[in-house]
């Protein structure tokens, strides 16, 4: 059963997503990936967040750089966990996305991880401790993958 909606701005933020696909692969969990833009897509974005739950998400991870209203729109269709990742692009060097994504008014939270490298894992990593609070064998999985980081000290 597909738990995680993976969704990116843009079809050139794949290459920046990826990471967070490989990290749910190996903790076992099922996503889809898809191209949403906020502002080129807006429809298409309400849709998606107003069908997640029936669809049987109970997470999504939303990557987008520049302005990277992606996340809060979709947080506007939904009650179910939002996790915005800010990509780095132009000038600002993500810090835009950054602020976009953490700045959403009360009652329409998101979550938002690092810009850089570590953004995209850490939102595949923290989609899997949301999903771990239900499903034991992704907690397994998770808690598996962390006592692996504490023996080799990375």
């Amino acid at each position: 059963m597909v738990l995680v909606g993976v969704v990116m701005g843009s079809k050139s933020d794949a290459e920046a997503v990826q990471p967070a696909l490989d990290i749910m692969k190996e903790l076992g969990i099922e996503f889809e990936v898809n191209v949403i833009s906020a502002h080129r897509t807006p429809d298409k974005a309400r849709q998606y967040g107003q069908t997640a739950r029936e669809r049987g998400l109970q997470v999504i991870i939303a990557a987008a750089g520049g302005a990277a209203h992606l996340p809060g729109v979709l947080a506007s269709w939904t009650t179910i966990p939002i996790i915005g990742v800010p990509l780095v692009s132009g000038d600002l060097k993500g810090v835009d996305a950054l602020y976009s994504i953490v700045q959403m008014p009360a009652g329409i939270p998101v979550a938002c991880v690092a810009v850089g490298a570590a953004g995209p894992k850490n939102a595949a990593y923290l989609a899997a401790e949301i999903l771990g609070l239900k499903y034991d064998n992704i907690r397994l999985a998770y808690e598996g993958y962390r006592k692996k980081l504490q023996g080799d000290g990375k």
